[in-house]
């Protein structure tokens, strides 16, 4: 596992039973004899019994489901659990793929195994390594299937690690309104074209596919809106933590590859300006620090609605678990730097030094960071106040 919660990939399909069992009716067709005796029984007696059918429990009361031993041996085993976890570019695996995954009560340590499956099929395997099609359809496929699910505490920290793999895919998703095709994209596929722009991001690592979470497929009933499903992880410290230090580690390693003026190095003039459509060296970079800023601003949001809703029982402690599990402060550097690592890299950025000041406040972070680059690169007092404000409009959108 590499540090800072990336890991290797992998999986074998293992099936869940329950979910095969017809939902949550299956137990009441499972034991529809015994339904029925009672039933009969009641009716001879006239008498007035709550009834009550084993299985018939939610939540946590609910019998709790096995893993299956095929689905803990993908945990270990990074190429297997990419296969089990790749939907195919046509989804039509995608069924599967949900069944292997989404338990809402697993027995013992099967949560955390599935976690560790998530991980193994998604993330990439080492430093400088980037995601393949079938680790990034996997991502889709993970998402999709948890969407709205309610996950398991002890599995959100697995499924928190593959999202901040994916962090610019994930922060993407806010800035774009399109028809996607598929489930991932290929490094072809997402290359820039001739004025430098893609629609999949700037300063791209060569070589990396990348997860579409925008794409939606009707026929497999898959959508996967990755802030439905970051909003039920983060009621875990850790999983929260994850996601939390993905985005700060993303915003300093974004400003660090502008210009002076803030803009994007690989921007090229329009050939037709008279087009109804014409963008500036800051018109996505601008989008961009908007969308991190937003999405850290929507953890805040999150952690305060879990608060009233009860689902954060103790806030300090929370903050101070938070807190634990944080790994650092991400600062840019003081230079323009012109690398172009994979996603994983970037959420697994070494740390500048411990947090400093309150960690629950994102603005104050995200100034911090922006502050401390501006003023190294010198970058024009009016052009720093403009990316100043515009972070500070998303983050309160965000909250």
């Amino acid at each position: 596992m590499r540090d800072g919660g990336a890991v290797q990939d992998g999986g074998v399909v293992g099936e869940d039973r329950v979910e095969r069992s017809g939902g949550r009716f299956g137990p009441l067709r499972k034991h529809w004899l015994l339904t029925s005796a009672v039933a009969l029984a009641l009716l001879a007696t006239a008498t007035a019994v709550p009834l009550v059918l084993a299985g018939s429990g939610s939540g946590e009361d609910a019998p709790c489901q096995e893993i299956p031993a095929s689905t803990r041996a993908l945990a270990t085993d990074p190429a297997a659990a990419t296969r089990a976890l790749d939907p195919g570019d046509d989804m039509s695996r995608y069924p599967a793929v949900r069944r292997l995954i989404r338990h809402e009560n697993p027995c013992g340590d099967g949560a955390e195994v599935l976690g560790d499956v998530v991980v193994a099929a998604t993330v990439a395997a080492r430093r400088g390594t980037p995601h393949t099609i079938a680790q990034a359809r996997g991502a889709y496929a993970v998402v999709a299937a948890m969407e709205w699910a309610d996950v398991p505490r002890a599995m959100a920290p697995g499924v928190a690690r593959m999202l901040a793999d994916y962090v610019v895919d994930e922060a993407r998703y806010l800035s774009t309104d399109r028809e996607a095709a598929a489930p991932a994209v290929t490094a072809e596929q997402s290359a820039p074209d001739r004025r430098g722009f893609t629609e999949y991001g700037r300063f791209l690592a060569p070589g990396e596919a990348h997860a579409d979470f925008e794409y939606a497929d009707q026929l497999a009933g898959a959508t996967a809106k990755t802030e439905h499903l970051v909003g039920e992880l983060v009621k875990d410290p850790e999983a929260f933590a994850i996601l939390y230090d993905a985005e700060r580690a993303y915003f300093a390693h974004y400003l660090e590859r502008l210009t002076q003026q803030g803009g994007d190095p690989d921007w090229q003039p329009d050939e037709r300006p008279e087009e109804w459509y014409s963008s500036t060296a800051t018109t996505w970079p601008d989008n961009d620090l908007k969308d991190i800023a937003k999405r850290i601003g929507a953890l805040m949001q999150h952690r305060a609605e879990h608060t009233r809703e009860g689902d954060i029982a103790d806030l300090d402690a929370f903050d101070e678990a938070v807190r634990r599990h944080t790994r650092g402060s991400y600062r840019p550097a003081a230079r323009q730097l012109t690398t172009r690592p994979p996603m994983g890299d970037i959420a697994d950025r070494a740390v500048s030094g411990p947090v400093r000041g309150d960690l629950m406040d994102g603005r104050h972070q995200l100034f911090t960071a922006l502050d401390a680059w501006a003023t190294a690169r010198r970058v024009p007092e009016k052009r720093a106040k403009t990316m100043r404000q515009i972070i500070d409009n998303a983050y309160v959108r965000g909250v």
